[in-house]
């Protein structure tokens, strides 16, 4: 029996190097011209070179084999691209039993490359993928993903080149039809990203609704009706005149805002607005007056030199006068939507192109929208309740939404200087009890503002109280390494799981690679994102995710901060991967060549998986 382990050993070992040496399939990447300028379109050859015996299957194939897929991995030079293939050998497959569509030998498939506009000077790497399954008359090998890359120069000088499609060739998905012949094009990366644009819109949308109910927006309503109630009737289309002219106002001021700031700070500045510690300070600071304000502590009334100025510009005949309140309103209301708009110009410089303008006109949209509805029926002012206890009770409930609001800004100070005082436990204790004092104060447990003892206990108050209890308790498990699902976006990170990051030191990270031939995973990250916490707390600790995550020489790299790593890091992030995002992921092989990337958050664990398993 001892004799017969060697052979078993000897076998294996044979069995080893003859899979090793099933690699049937080679790609290379070339492109047509080495230089392009940008927003121009270029021809790219992506060339299969198949050892005799074996085919792989088309990017058309019936169903049976897998396809082979092509794509484009994301690049910010590259805005688009579209796959075209010569015609295929249709002969019937011994393996799946059916008719398929087949390449042999030197294959060379089509790309035309849209390069983007906005495409900045100098060299980037295009990088190609393809997933496909090798077969020959007797057996299948499991499908595998290669990459071929070829280096590309942007001039803004470079000859235009002319593209044409080889005679023959076919679009990706076309069923024998030729690309002349299509009747609507491939669906191309910017397509997609028309798409996350429109998301990204209804969300600042939505930013610019919520920001209506801020302390310091929602008192300027009566305000500034009355300026429409006060005004001589006339006729319905000059109401609804005066009412746009008002909401354009508002649409102008931050419109302006987001293209000064851009223009301004650039692209990582406006991205630190979320994470800068002064910043983020004076948010803290204004959330705490406003609280303790509307906790009964003390009054805040508009100054009176303002309330002057706001009734002398709606006394102002014409459209100037409209206008200009419109300004005004945007002005004094800054105090309270600054949070919402430091976020959104974060999260809109960072995709670049149009949406740092068109994320400011959508937010001004929705934080004008109720004052232009109320400014063209001003008549609806009157049908709103009566002020009464239960006014009273919503202010001071808000008074505790705002304090723990305020927390975030504190623990976002906290965190970028590394101070560690308000850790992950006390800032959950602080909610705890904010939250738990909310809901005391509805049952008439807590005697302030509003509360009146004698006055029935209602359903409405009561499930209220009840929910702001709930939400007290589930905070408890967070305390002692519970997860917290969304909410762990905004509260501070546990130490749990970071011990096996290195931070910020990027050649220690090679160095290891290299010594123990693994790759690279570099998160791009921030002390204050939000995006960044909900990935480290809800997707690393995925059973799937860390398990592929202990192949990797794992890097953390902090953009957000204020020390000079942070500045390193940032400026790898935009040159290496012209990107400002954050999260941003990216697989390196042990001597630091790029083999994939991942931008932004995803809430799916599969392709995440997905792209951590990408094959060399």
């Amino acid at each position: 029996m001892k004799a017969a382990r060697p052979a078993w050993f000897l076998l294996l070992a044979c069995a080893a190097c003859f899979s090793q040496r099933l690699d049937p399939v080679q790609w290379s990447l070339k492109l047509d011209s080495e230089a392009a300028r940008p927003g121009a379109r270029l021809a790219a050859r992506l060339m299969a070179n198949i050892q005799p015996g074996w085919h792989l299957y088309s990017l058309t194939t019936p169903k049976g084999p897998i396809p082979t897929t092509v794509r484009i991995l994301d690049n910010p030079a590259i805005a688009g691209y579209e796959v075209y293939q010569p015609k295929p050998s249709v002969k019937f497959d011994p393996n799946f039993k059916v008719d398929t569509e087949t390449f042999e030998g030197e294959t060379e498939l089509f790309l035309i490359l849209q390069i983007s506009p906005a495409a900045a000077a100098g060299e980037v790497e295009v990088v190609a993928q393809a997933r496909y399954q090798a077969c020959d008359d007797k057996q299948c090998l499991l499908p595998v993903r290669k990459m071929a890359s070829a280096i590309l120069r942007i001039d803004p000088t470079a000859a235009q080149s002319q593209v044409a499609i080889p005679s023959g060739y076919m679009a990706a998905g076309a069923s024998g039809k030729t690309a002349a012949a299509q009747e609507a094009p491939p669906v191309t990366r910017s397509q997609e990203q028309v798409q996350g644009l429109a998301s990204f819109l209804l969300i600042a949308f939505g930013f610019g609704l919520a920001a209506v109910f801020t302390p310091c927006v929602f008192p300027m309503v009566p305000i500034t009706i009355s300026y429409f109630l006060n005004r001589q009737a006339g006729s319905r289309a000059q109401a609804a005149g005066q009412a746009l002219l008002f909401s354009s106002g508002i649409v102008v001021l931050f419109s302006a805002l987001g293209l000064i700031t851009t223009a301004v700070v650039g692209p990582f500045g406006a991205s630190q607005l979320g994470s800068n510690p002064w910043v983020n300070g004076f948010v803290a600071l204004v959330f705490f007056i406003f609280g303790l304000s509307l906790l009964g502590a003390f009054e805040i009334t508009l100054p009176s030199g303002l309330l002057t100025r706001l009734d002398q510009a709606g006394r102002r005949s014409g459209l100037l006068g409209t206008l200009v309140m419109g300004l005004t309103f945007s002005l004094t209301a800054f105090a309270c939507v600054g949070p919402f708009v430091g976020t959104l110009l974060a999260g809109s410089i960072t995709a670049g192109g149009v949406r740092p303008l068109a994320g400011m006109l959508a937010f001004a949209s929705g934080l004008a929208l109720p004052f232009f509805l109320l400014a063209l029926f001003p008549s609806y002012l009157r049908r709103l309740p009566k002020s009464g206890g239960w006014m009273s009770r919503v202010k001071v409930v808000l008074g505790f939404i705002i304090l723990a609001a305020m927390l975030k800004y504190l623990s976002n100070v906290d965190a970028v200087l590394q101070w560690n005082i308000l850790t992950r436990e006390r800032f959950l204790a602080i909610w705890i009890v904010l939250f738990s004092l909310a809901g005391l104060y509805l049952l008439g447990f807590l005697r302030l503002e509003g509360a009146d003892k004698e006055e029935p206990l209602g359903v409405a108050r009561l499930l209220i109280a009840a929910a702001f209890l709930a939400l007290a308790l589930s905070l408890v498990p967070g305390m002692f390494g519970g997860k917290l699902g969304e909410l762990d976006a905004y509260v501070p990170l546990g130490a749990v799981g970071q011990s096996a990051w290195i931070k910020d030191d990027y050649d220690l990270a090679l160095a290891r690679a290299k010594a123990e031939n693994r790759r690279i995973l570099v998160n791009f990250t921030g002390y204050a994102c939000t995006n960044c916490h909900w990935m480290k707390s809800n997707m690393f600790p995925r059973p799937e995710i860390a398990a592929a995550l202990n192949d990797f020489v794992l890097l953390e790299l902090y953009t957000d901060g204020t020390d000079a790593a942070s500045e390193r890091n940032q400026k790898m992030l935009m040159d290496r991967f012209q990107t400002v995002a954050i999260p941003f992921y990216a697989i390196l092989e042990p001597d630091g060549r790029l083999l994939a990337s991942f931008a932004g958050l995803t809430r799916n664990p599969d392709e995440f998986l997905a792209f951590l398993r990408t094959q060399r």
